[in-house]
């Protein structure tokens, strides 16, 4: 298979109710979680996504910077933020998108996206990732606290 084709299977994937799908020749990953959940369990399973094509629903620059640390191959986003595309021009990573935005909005539509705000004065994915996995523990430490 072709790499343009691993692009178009993952697209077609998306099209059935995933949020982000990788493609690697025969091998699929698909998850259904929101925001950047499934690229950071990705990483955290070890699995080595080198090549790999991904067609995601909301690209910013929080998961743009996740796919470089990664080495993804190509990228297709439905919505994809300014700032997620410089960071995939600055790692050379092809991308198509559907539609483009100025920034990635918070899920209450109130500001930028807690994710994105994390990385703004971020460029490497490796610091990025670390500061997005910290900012996920004390998002959900308040949202226990909250909850009792």
């Amino acid at each position: 298979m072709t790499k343009s084709s691993d692009i178009e299977r993952a697209k077609l994937i998306l099209s059935k109710g995933y949020t982000c799908v990788l493609v690697k020749d025969e091998t699929e990953y698909m998850s259904t979680k929101t925001g950047i959940a499934s690229m950071l369990e990705f990483i955290e399973s070890g699995v080595d996504l080198t090549g790999f094509s991904v067609a995601d629903k909301i690209v910013g620059k929080a998961v743009a910077l996740l796919f470089a640390k990664t080495k993804i191959n190509e990228v297709y986003a439905e919505i994809i933020s300014e700032s997620a595309i410089e960071v995939l021009n600055n790692f050379k990573i092809k991308f198509s998108f559907k539609s483009k935005t100025e920034k990635i909005i918070n899920k209450s539509n109130t500001g930028i996206c807690p994710m994105e705000e994390t990385v703004l004065k971020i460029n490497d994915p490796n610091t990025a990732y670390d500061a997005l996995k910290n900012k996920l523990l004390k998002i959900k430490k308040i949202t226990k606290v909250v909850k009792l």
